[in-house]
């Protein structure tokens, strides 16, 4: 069975999570500079079978744009164009960064490493994907 791929895009860095095999589990993949992300997908596509991508959609609690919003369409536009048969649905990103950082708080990780965003990054993605398999099981 297929994996499903979750991002967690920015303007520097973006964070990655994929399901086992068998969509069950969401596991943090890695963090990789923005510009990176396209070659990263095509040599991670070569190596494993994904049936979906999952994209965080900056919004405001009131449902309108983030500054980040025009960054996830343009990347959107990106990954259409490289992956042209590969299914992508947008997932609401809302709050999944400061649940990055509370887990992160949770997990009695020192305030030096939970300044790491690139950890954030990756955790926030995997939240996202926790949700999706929650939303569609």
């Amino acid at each position: 069975m297929p994996r499903i791929l979750s991002i967690d895009y920015g303007l520097k860095r973006t964070g990655i999570a994929v399901t086992d095999p068998l969509q069950i589990i969401a596991t943090g993949l890695t963090t990789v500079e923005s510009k990176q992300l396209i070659p990263f997908l095509k040599d991670y596509f070569s190596k494993e079978t994904v049936e979906l991508i999952i994209i965080g959609e900056p919004k405001n609690w009131d449902d309108t744009d983030t500054h980040a919003t025009p960054l996830v369409e343009k990347c959107i536009k990106d990954l259409q164009k490289n992956f042209p048969v590969m299914p992508i649905k947008k997932v609401d990103e809302r709050y999944t960064s400061k649940m990055a950082k509370d887990s992160m708080l949770e997990m009695g990780l020192k305030k030096k490493d939970r300044r790491n965003k690139a950890l954030v990054d990756e955790i926030a993605a995997t939240i996202m994907l926790q949700d999706y398999l929650r939303s569609i099981s």
